[in-house]
């Protein structure tokens, strides 16, 4: 196949032609090499999504604290979280830890890790 014949296809006119050249030049730039690329902005929107669950994490985390304050705002709840969680106790009282051997084997397994 010779220049002059390749000039005549109908494909080679339109590929040739100027405005066509800039326009896939222009769009492969955008695509590929500017700082406002599709890649960036794929990446981009990946992050969005991320931070968004997060998000929603973070919030459902508020709201159980919430509840947890509006529990502990009562002076009997108060009094049971401290001596529940961190073992506290009145003045001459005494307690008692009570460990079954099943958490006594769970306590043994963690420790040899």
């Amino acid at each position: 196949m010779g220049w002059k014949e390749l000039k005549e296809k109908k494909w080679f006119k339109i590929f040739t032609n100027a405005y066509i050249l800039v326009l896939t030049i222009f769009v492969i730039w955008m695509a590929f090499f500017d700082t406002n690329s599709l890649l960036i902005h794929r990446e981009l929107n990946q992050e969005i999504k991320k931070l968004e669950k997060q998000k929603e994490f973070l919030r459902a985390e508020i709201e159980k604290d919430r509840e947890v304050l509006k529990k502990l705002s009562s002076e009997d709840e108060l009094e049971k979280y401290a001596r529940e969680k961190y073992y506290m106790k009145k003045k001459e009282e005494e307690i008692f830890l009570i460990e079954y051997e099943d958490s006594l084997k769970n306590k043994k397994n963690k420790n040899k890790k």
